[in-house]
């Protein structure tokens, strides 16, 4: 049986993936050791990410040639919007941080730098490219919830609702087909596209470990 091209993405960032279940952050929110004070971080930066993540949504659903697709992503759109960032903002009011004080969160370099590249794919790249660059994202943290929910619960609840959130079937369905699209639109294509493709999903699978290490740092704009 032909290796799927989701199987070789996969491999060519076993490395990158495997250094994210390790980072502390991750292991922080499994064991819920997590300081609160680098959750209440990523919380805002995420949340400011999470928007520009659904605008690059928006724009896939505008450029994808099938009405399956375009349901699709208006689902993950949804997700991202209605379910995703609803419990940011839960997590926000818990610390007294109000929805606008979130909305004007000032993105720090790696919130910036990934949100950027996503949108300059979506803009100057091919269909493939996009579904490549945005695939990262949602397949990550579909696999860390489902390892984290193995492992005993942690005590602080704001880490269960966390775990469950991105291991739950809704979640892990969505992410199951973004990889399935992007075998779909791998299929058929020169080996220079697919090492183009490779590489996208390569860098966005950088920035989301560099999102965890900015997280744990609660990087700053050093000037």
């Amino acid at each position: 049986m032909a290796e799927r091209f989701t199987e070789r993405l996969r491999r060519k960032v076993a490395s990158i993936w495997e250094a994210q279940h390790q980072h502390p952050f991750v292991r922080g929110i499994g064991d819920g050791t997590l300081d609160l004070e680098r959750f209440k971080f990523w919380v805002r930066q995420d949340y400011v990410f999470l928007i520009e993540y659904a605008r690059v949504l928006a724009l896939a659903a505008a450029r994808t040639p099938g009405l399956n697709a375009i349901a699709k992503f208006a689902a993950l759109l949804n997700e991202t919007v209605n379910t995703e960032m609803s419990l940011h903002r839960a997590y926000a009011a818990e610390f007294d941080i109000s929805t606008a004080d979130l909305e004007r969160e000032a993105p720090a370099p790696t919130t910036r730098a990934y949100a950027d590249f996503l949108l300059r794919v979506a803009a100057t790249g091919d269909y493939a490219e996009l579904v490549a660059a945005l695939l990262p994202c949602m397949w990550a943290f579909s696999e860390i919830g489902l390892r984290l929910a193995k492992l005993p619960a942690p005590a602080d609840q704001r880490y269960v609702k966390w775990i469950a959130m991105y291991s739950s079937h809704e979640f892990a369905d969505l992410a199951r087909w973004c990889r399935e699209l992007m075998d779909e639109v791998a299929t058929g294509l020169p080996e220079r596209h697919l090492e183009k493709l490779e590489a996208v999903f390569l860098t966005s699978s950088r920035y989301e470990f560099q999102f965890w290490e900015m997280s744990w740092k609660q990087e700053q704009w050093p000037v």
